[in-house]
């Protein structure tokens, strides 16, 4: 990349479906701990940006919810409008799939950034699970049957190859001067990454439907001393018959939620943290517009 054309910026979309370390890649890309990860699908459900220095050029990732098929819900339904929008207003897309294969629903995304005429590079993520690279052959013969203006294999939990990945995407990012300051990693404020924060640990404890149907809210959070803060959350669920599951036992999911999220929201904010959690039922929250938008989801 010649310096004489000077610097390049742009925003670049991160799509995939379910599970496939679309937020794990982020925080790679980033890195630092943007974007909250599980083995649970739909774990991501907000546009999220992660912004990426390097030198004078910048790229500003766009973590998206994971392509799934049509919902009658609300949330669903925001969910599916932030792919699309991410991918209509981006400068380059990064579409991942895992290296063992393309599936159906990465087919239908091929598709979709075909049909909006997307800039793509095909993020081949995962190769640590591969016995031997070429196995990656095939996969890579057919993905040259696809107009996209690269592919990289990389692993995104490993940092492998994540070098040549950020080379490809400064290369296809167009010319001009950085959006954001250098000391911003991204738009979303404490409260949102301490609510997400939270819900990860949720996710993280939770083996049923119920992580599908609650959120977190944080209602207040301030200073209480010059090295500890306080901050109180509301975990929102559908029904009340999930309340015990979530409390559990004597309270002990909670505690053992409350007690990672602590460890956490502590390096965060570089400050001890007193957090209390309150559990509270609104039901259908997911299916209304106007809660969606309360709890800072976009409108669907």
């Amino acid at each position: 990349m010649s310096r004489s054309n000077g610097p390049r910026c742009g925003y670049v979309a991160i799509v995939g479906r379910p599970n496939v370390g679309k937020s794990t890649l982020l925080n790679a890309l980033v890195g630092q701990k943007i974007s909250i990860v599980s083995a649970k699908p739909h774990t991501t459900r907000h546009r999220i940006l992660g912004v990426l220095n390097e030198g004078e050029n910048q790229a500003v990732f766009v973590d998206t919810p994971g392509h799934a098929g049509r919902s009658k819900r609300a949330l669903h339904r925001l969910m599916a409008r932030a792919i699309h929008h991410a991918i209509d207003d981006c400068d380059l897309v990064l579409i991942l799939i895992e290296a063992h294969g393309a599936r159906p629903q990465d087919l239908k995304l091929f598709e979709l950034l075909a049909e909006r005429d997307a800039r793509a590079i095909v993020v081949v993520n995962k190769i640590d699970k591969l016995r031997g690279r070429s196995r990656l052959l095939p996969l890579l013969a057919e993905l040259e049957r696809h107009p996209f203006v690269a592919f990289v294999p990389v692993s995104a939990k490993t940092g492998e190859n994540l070098g040549q990945l950020k080379a490809a995407i400064l290369e296809h990012l167009p010319h001009g001067p950085a959006l954001f300051p250098k000391d911003i990693a991204t738009d979303r404020n404490t409260e949102f990454r301490a609510a997400e924060t939270i819900r990860e640990k949720l996710l993280g404890q939770l083996h049923q439907e119920i992580p599908y149907g609650l959120t977190v809210e944080v209602e207040h959070l301030g200073r209480i001393e010059d090295d500890r803060w306080l901050m109180h959350a509301l975990i929102w669920l559908e029904r009340d018959s999930h309340k015990p599951i979530v409390i559990g036992r004597d309270g002990r999911v909670l505690k053992r939620v409350g007690h990672e999220a602590r460890i956490e929201l502590s390096r965060l904010l570089g400050a001890r943290v007193h957090l209390e959690l309150w559990v509270k039922v609104r039901e259908h929250w997911s299916d209304n517009e106007r809660e969606l938008r309360r709890l800072g989801f976009d409108s669907p």
